[in-house]
């Protein structure tokens, strides 16, 4: 009986429920081999920044695994277009004993062991909510894609940002340090006049006060530098314990000639937020026509195939051990289920994800304004800055020449030591200012290229044809 009715399951198209290799998992990302490696160089290099974020940042890490459950979800949702089989068992075995009692008939018993298998097969052929659900998975994935790709970005622009700063607080702290040692020569000559009787005792405290204001500047400038040096290693996922040593030197990351057109035409149409809300716009349109197709009919066909065997007697007087008896049906049939009416849920459903739709649209409308606005300052600013760079350059070179006259003056006794502190102030400034041009000027570059998807140019192709061309240009800063 048993041989029958294996033979009789193998005639099941049981191909049917082998679902073939779906969305592929070709895309889930592969493991890091080399962050470590890669973190531990003796420098860190400005262009390694993309390398590393990928590698190391833990954020990002988490968002790969979410990418990952996407797909997943996706090919879960796919397997519902193939049948599913089931099987039941009632006892493996069960065991019935039981005596039953008459006055008009023979007392029987019963002693028997009992197995009930059934095989359900069901496959769903037309299910008009499925394709909608399906296609809403796959934008979800692809939203989930683009979501990494926006984060990735984003990461890489703050790490970008976080280095700049962190070289920036360098500089700084090495122009507080030069003020220190331009106080300490002011105050050594005002020391100096005091001594031969061509000084004043206001000079030497004015000097002394000069000094210690730069000095507290510098240990100002020095714990900024170690703020952004946590910082800096906590994007990058390194122990507060470890070191790390980045290029100290401050200098202009690039060059960008792209007109403003293009920037737009370039940031609207690789936009990830943007064709985010366009799927996002696709999904509220297929739950819309989900709801819409939940009131048509579904149709499937089912085969229930099942069997029993027992092993012993039933309501007989005496029990035959060897006794067996096994029975088996199958029945295949073409069924349809239709909800056909709800009452209007369906209708007002539909309703709904329709407007939810129209209000993906006005966001996106809404995501071009601000996406245009952001391109527009960043290049306006980079714009600014770049004016900045050159103006500062050339305030640098008259406030060194200032303060050594002042200070030549000052020697031969035709002017104070207060015009000294005064040139050095305007020296130490120009200075700060020049550092905090080149750090903005980076940081704008970083923004429009995040914005923009275009790349900066490494080379400066301004034509400079004479020396004046180059004071105000900034191809050779």
């Amino acid at each position: 009986m048993f041989k029958t009715l294996i033979n009789f399951c193998l005639i099941i198209p049981v191909f049917l429920i082998i679902p073939n290799k779906s969305l592929s998992q070709v895309e889930i990302f592969a493991e890091e081999t080399s962050e470590k490696k890669l973190l531990k160089q003796r420098l860190i290099k400005f262009e390694d920044i993309p390398e590393i974020i990928s590698k190391s940042n833990l954020e990002l890490k988490s968002l790969k695994k979410l990418v990952q459950a996407s797909s997943f979800d996706l090919s879960s949702k796919i397997s519902q277009r193939y049948p599913k089989l089931n099987l039941n068992a009632n006892g493996l075995p069960q065991y019935l004993y039981s005596e039953s009692f008459s006055n008009y008939a023979n007392d029987t018993k019963t002693s028997q062991y009992q197995i009930n298998p059934s095989l359900n097969l069901r496959w769903d052929i037309i299910d008009p909510t499925r394709g909608p659900e399906i296609k809403s998975l796959k934008n979800r994935y692809e939203i989930a894609r683009n979501n990494y790709k926006i984060k990735k970005q984003d990461l890489i622009q703050e790490a970008k940002s976080r280095y700049h700063k962190y070289q920036k607080s360098i500089q700084d702290e090495k122009n507080a340090q030069i003020a220190v040692e331009l106080s300490k020569t002011s105050l050594k000559d005002a020391k100096a006049k005091l001594e031969v009787g061509i000084g004043t005792k206001f000079e030497v405290l004015e000097a002394n006060s000069q000094l210690e204001r730069d000095r507290q500047l510098l240990k100002e400038k020095t714990i900024v530098k170690e703020i952004n040096l946590i910082s800096l290693k906590e994007i990058f996922n390194i122990d507060l314990e470890e070191n790390l040593t980045i290029e100290t030197e401050q200098k202009l990351i690039g060059f960008w000639f792209h007109p403003l057109e293009k920037n737009f035409k370039s940031g609207l149409n690789n936009s990830y937020s943007l064709k985010n809300l366009i799927l996002q716009d696709s999904i509220k349109r297929n739950q819309a026509q989900n709801f819409k197709n939940a009131n048509l009919p579904i149709i499937y066909i089912s085969n229930n195939l099942s069997s029993s065997f027992s092993k012993g007697s039933s309501l007989l007087a005496q029990i035959d051990p060897d006794r067996s008896s096994s029975t088996y049906s199958n029945q295949i049939s073409l069924n349809l289920s239709w909800k056909f009416f709800n009452g209007g849920q369906n209708h007002n459903s539909f309703k709904a994800k329709q407007a939810e739709a129209d209000a993906e649209k006005l966001k996106y409308q809404n995501l071009t304004n601000v996406i245009k606005t952001n391109i527009s300052e960043a290049y306006l600013n980079l714009l600014k800055n770049k004016n900045k760079l050159i103006s500062t350059k050339k305030e640098i070179i008259a406030s060194k020449e200032a303060l050594r006259l002042a200070r030549l003056r000052y020697e031969v006794g035709i002017s104070t030591l207060k015009d000294v502190l005064i040139r050095q102030k305007e020296l130490t400034l120009s200075q700060s200012k020049n550092i905090d041009s080149i750090y903005n000027y980076n940081i704008n570059l970083d923004k429009l290229e995040r914005l923009t998807f275009l790349l900066k140019n490494k080379n400066c192709n301004s034509d400079i044809k004479t020396k004046e061309d180059l004071k105000d240009s900034i191809c050779h800063y």
